[in-house]
């Protein structure tokens, strides 16, 4: 049976229960995909012999039991940030050029649990930091999407921008990303896919190579809304290895996707209504804004007076804990380490091993960051930004106490642009990718970005709805409605 790889994850669950279809085969169709698609380098581990030795145990799971889980069998791609046992994973960073972990993240053995399958570990940006997958040490990702007739390269965002490129070229059925300012959501929005940063919690991040530890927080990315519940559920649940882990029980999400949203609210903040933003954004929220009211919602124009601050706010805070977390990455525990010369000493070994390992946008952050925690500048920088997130967050409460259910706003402030198209712009203009993102990460709120139109290049756009913390389930419903009314069905071309 062809195109096997280009199932959904709930057509895949029916056929492989029904047993019209097996899990090894559908895993076949997927490792034919990824040998072919070296030119989006969206893979860059591979666990091909892994892959078809938990097929081979998914499938006689299947045959063996009346009910298995919905992601038994389902072949997954897992961003590089995650720790998997016996398999590379380097975080897009020479400084752990071969490191191999001991231990599976929690995330992970969940999905496994549940029978997954691996296909191999995917693309990012180093340490999860940047907007466009080009500062991974493997290379950019490429955008399966193109302008248009146009050849040049696109990126498919960052920093999740392989499990995006992997997912919209259906080189597996879905993905793990990580979101600490918009890594699921902005590359969804690039790669026409779905994407959702659950509330700060709700996953363990435990194993998960850290960059913010306040912020970081892993999700799924998939091919439609559907999906992104059913991987949900499998990826969450509380866990005692992490104590940031929300000790909530775990709502089948899948069932709470009826797409009635008759008497919901859904709020348009105004501030999010920036200079100079395309008209194709301007249209795409409009018309966005009109699916949900004909859908039964009434929208109410709300305010959410801090988040002019929120950008400056997340690049205080992101670096501050950044260069605390990679300090550890010294050349004495973990990966890469300089050679010394003669008379050297452990000072200029780790002064080598981080100026050979980290790339320079990681330099960077680690600089800030260090900058913002030293004394003197502590309580002007970090405790400042601290203070500030407090109310940033307190925006989002005052407007679900006034009764909001969920908030509408773009995902991006563009369709994908080209690789190599920033490299000698500002750092800040890049950062401005994540204006409509980060808020949600400052507040530790879910965050979902649906695939809703075209640009008039033919690339993709996504909205983004932001729901009241611990309520996936009805954001994923606010997201499923919005899903239908779009009814974006576009595909990128294959050329790879």
């Amino acid at each position: 049976m062809s195109g096997l790889n280009t199932l959904t994850i709930a057509e895949a669950r029916d056929k492989l229960r029904a047993k019209d279809i097996t899990s090894t085969e559908l895993t076949e169709a997927c490792l034919a995909q990824i040998d072919t698609a070296g030119a989006l380098n969206a893979f860059v581990h591979g666990t091909a012999d892994l892959a078809r030795q938990q097929a081979a145990r998914a499938d006689e799971r299947l045959q063996g039991a009346d009910e298995t889980p919905a992601m038994c069998g389902i072949p997954l791609g897992i961003k590089d940030l995650f720790c998997t046992k016996g398999v590379a994973s380097q975080a897009g960073s020479a400084i752990l050029n071969g490191f191999q972990p001991e231990y599976e993240s929690t995330v992970t053995q969940n999905l496994f649990d549940a029978g997954s399958v691996m296909l191999g570990k995917l693309n990012m940006d180093e340490f999860a930091m940047g907007s466009s997958n080009e500062t991974s040490t493997y290379g950019n990702a490429v955008n399966p999407w193109r302008r248009g007739n146009d050849d040049a390269a696109l990126t498919p965002g960052g920093s999740s921008g392989g499990s995006a490129s992997a997912v919209a070229a259906d080189l597996c059925l879905g993905a793990t990303g990580t979101d600490t300012g918009g890594s699921i959501r902005q590359p969804a929005a690039f790669t026409g896919i779905t994407g959702i940063k659950p509330t700060y919690g709700r996953c363990s991040r435990w194993g998960i190579v850290a960059f913010a530890s306040s912020l970081d927080q892993a999700g799924p990315m998939t091919k439609d809304v559907r999906d992104a519940a059913i991987m949900l559920e499998a990826m969450c649940g509380h866990d005692p290895k992490d104590s940031t882990s929300a000790d909530l029980a775990v709502p089948n999400f899948e069932a709470m996707l009826t797409g009635d949203i008759k008497g919901k609210v859904i709020g348009i903040p105004r501030e999010y209504r920036m200079d100079g933003m395309p008209d194709e954004i301007e249209k795409l929220w409009a018309d966005g804004t009109a699916m949900m009211k004909d859908a039964g919602a009434t929208v109410r124009d709300i305010s959410l007076p801090h988040t002019k601050y929120a950008l400056p706010t997340y690049y205080v805070i992101a670096p501050a804990e950044a260069s605390s977390n990679l300090a550890r990455y010294d050349g004495v525990r973990y990966g890469h380490r300089a050679t010394l010369a003669q008379g050297d000493g452990i000072t200029e070994m780790y002064e080598k091993t981080r100026a050979e390992g980290f790339g320079p946008e990681v330099q960077r952050r680690v600089m800030v960051g260090t900058y913002v925690l030293s004394a003197g500048f502590y309580d002007a920088y970090y405790n400042r930004a601290r203070k500030v997130r407090t109310l940033i967050k307190r925006d989002f409460e005052n407007v679900f106490a006034d009764g909001i259910d969920a908030i509408l706003t773009p995902a991006t402030p563009s369709a994908a642009f080209g690789l190599g198209e920033m490299a000698d712009a500002d750092p800040v203009a890049m950062y401005l990718n994540d204006v409509f993102t980060v808020t949600v990460n400052l507040a530790g709120l879910p965050g979902i970005s649906v695939p809703a139109g075209l640009d008039r290049q033919g690339l993709p756009l996504g909205l983004q709805l932001i729901g009241r913390p611990w309520e996936e389930g009805d954001l994923l419903n606010c997201a499923y409605a919005l899903e239908g009314a779009a009814g974006f069905v576009a595909k990128p071309g294959k050329w790879w």
